[in-house]
């Protein structure tokens, strides 16, 4: 089964020369907990991001080197991000935005790819 995540947020199933849509599976919410940590107004622009990576992932219950694992990226990618050193851009921004409304269906999608 080959997957594609589009621009918008959707995941499609490529079959026969057709996208077809995959259908989410059902997911409990993850409990939101307010982070204590808010970026000053001041803030630079990656911290903001850096805070949202790293929420993202503790809400997934996973370290950094499992994250990337599931993410395909290298472990020091998920430090620069979650540190600022670095801010994600284009298909991972799309992926960690996707990931952040249906964590297990990104997952799921992307161990079998």
């Amino acid at each position: 089964m080959r997957l594609r995540l589009k621009a918008d947020g959707r995941i499609v199933e490529l079959r026969d020369g057709q996208e077809l849509p995959v259908q989410p599976l059902p997911v409990q919410p993850l409990p939101v907990q307010p982070s204590p940590v808010l970026p000053a107004a001041n803030a630079a622009p990656g911290e903001a991001s850096s805070l949202a990576v790293r929420d993202l992932r503790r809400r997934a219950c996973l370290t950094q080197m499992e994250f990337a694992a599931k993410l395909g990226v290298p472990v020091e990618t998920i430090r620069n991000w979650e540190q600022g050193k670095r801010a994600p851009r284009g298909p991972a921004r799309a992926l960690l935005a996707v990931i952040a409304h249906a964590p297990d269906t990104v997952f799921q999608a992307l161990a079998k790819a």
